[in-house]
């Protein structure tokens, strides 16, 4: 089994700080920004966290906006939940690193600090259907699942 950890990706890697939950009963670990992103009224910006993860076979990272974000700054993920799949870590497009797609849902520009928090990730485990036999293998980064 792959030991459950985030690493930093190489091009931040002294940089950026590991997640942590904030409480014993918190189930996300918080996510920082590693850069300073600006988020344009209406508009969808990736904002990156500097980060990797590993995880095991059947495991899964999801991946919340943080609430004070969505209610005191109207941003929210672009795609609703991020999904990030154990065989997206090390990928060759971009080494796994995880991006947050925020959207802009109000009517000024948004910036987002390097160093805040910007969502939560929460380890899952999922299940699979019966007969189930994927036969592909990730090539790439973002969007890669399901190319050859």
């Amino acid at each position: 089994m792959t030991e459950r950890r985030f690493a930093p990706v190489r091009a931040y890697e002294g940089r950026v700080r590991l997640p942590q939950r904030k409480t014993r009963h918190s189930a996300g670990y918080d996510l920082e920004a590693a850069e300073e992103v600006t988020v344009e009224p209406g508009q969808v910006a990736l904002v990156p966290t500097g980060l990797k993860a590993y995880m095991g076979e059947g495991e899964v990272l999801l991946l919340a906006v943080r609430s004070s974000l969505a209610v005191k700054r109207r941003l929210a993920l672009a795609n609703g939940i991020g999904v990030i799949d154990a065989d997206y870590a090390d990928n060759p497009d971009n080494e796994g690193h995880i991006l947050v797609a925020l959207v802009n849902l109000g009517d000024g520009p948004v910036t987002i600090a390097r160093g805040e928090r910007v969502a939560q990730g929460i380890f899952v485990n999922y299940l699979t259907v019966a007969g189930d036999q994927p036969g592909g293998r990730r090539v790439g980064g973002i969007g890669s699942t399901g190319r050859t």
